[in-house]
C-alpha cells in the first residue's frame, strides 16, 4: 500500500509541476501581448478598411459608412465645390490618426503674414460646420504650421518657428471665433522640419514648386 501511495504521490506531483509550468507560460504570453498592445498604434483609416472588409466577407455588409471615410468625403466635397481658391491649393488625405487637410499658405495668408484671407475663412468655416455635428463634435482638431527652408528674419518673425507657430495659432483663433470648443484644439509650429517634398535638389538649388507645397497649414481631424 505504501508503495502504491508513493507512486500516486509522485504522479500527482508531476502533474502539479506541469500545471505550474503551463500557468507560468500563459502568464508570460499574456504579459508579452499586453506589452505589444501598449506599444502599438492603431491606424484608424486602415482599421476602418479592415473592419468593412470583414463585415462584407462574414455578414455580407459592405455598405456600412465609416466615420473617418465619411468625413473625408464631406471635406473633399467642400474642397471640390469651392471656386475662390486655385485648384490643388487644398489637399485632403489620411494619416495614421484621421483626416488631414493641407492648406497652402500662398492662398491662405499674405506673404510673411499670419492674417487669413477671406477665401480661406470661407473654406475653413464650411469644413468646421461638419465638425460641430454628430459624430464629429467630439473629434480633436490639431493645427500645424509649416514653412519652407528659406530663412526669415523680421522684427515680428525672427525665424520660421515664429511664423509657422503664429499661423497655426491664427487658424485656431478663427475656429474659436466661429464657435469651436477651444478644448478640442491644439496648435503647433514645425517650421521646415516636416517638408512634403525636398526643398532643394541634389545640387542644393531651391525647387520653387516644392517650397510652395511645403508652405502650408495642416488641419488634422481625429477621434
Amino acid at each position: 500500500m505504501s508503495r502504491r501511495r508513493r507512486k500516486a504521490d509522485i504522479i500527482e506531483e508531476v502533474e502539479s509541476d506541469w500545471l505550474v509550468t503551463y500557468a507560468d507560460a500563459i502568464t508570460l504570453l499574456m504579459a508579452f501581448f499586453i506589452m505589444l498592445i501598449s506599444f502599438s498604434k492603431v491606424e484608424l483609416p486602415a482599421f476602418e478598411r479592415v473592419q468593412a472588409g470583414i463585415e462584407q466577407v462574414i455578414g455580407g455588409r459592405g455598405d456600412s459608412e465609416r466615420p473617418i471615410f465619411a468625413l473625408h468625403g464631406k471635406v473633399q466635397a467642400i474642397v471640390d465645390s469651392q471656386k475662390d481658391l486655385p485648384p490643388g491649393d487644398i489637399q485632403v488625405g489620411f494619416d495614421d490618426e484621421g483626416v488631414v487637410i493641407d492648406f497652402l499658405s500662398g492662398s491662405f495668408f499674405a506673404p510673411g503674414s499670419v492674417e487669413l484671407t477671406e477665401s480661406a475663412k470661407l473654406v475653413l468655416k464650411r469644413v468646421m460646420r461638419d465638425m460641430s455635428e454628430p459624430p464629429y463634435e467630439i473629434y480633436s482638431i490639431d493645427v500645424e504650421g509649416h514653412t519652407d527652408d528659406a530663412p526669415i528674419s523680421t522684427e515680428r518673425f525672427p525665424s520660421n518657428w515664429e511664423l509657422s507657430s503664429q499661423r497655426a495659432a491664427r487658424v485656431v483663433r478663427y475656429f474659436v471665433e466661429i464657435g469651436i470648443e477651444p478644448g478640442r484644439m491644439e496648435a503647433s509650429g514645425l517650421a521646415d522640419t516636416q517638408p512634403k517634398a525636398p526643398n532643394r535638389d541634389l545640387l542644393g538649388e531651391p525647387i520653387p514648386e516644392n517650397r510652395a507645397r511645403n508652405r502650408r497649414v495642416s488641419v488634422r481631424l481625429h477621434p
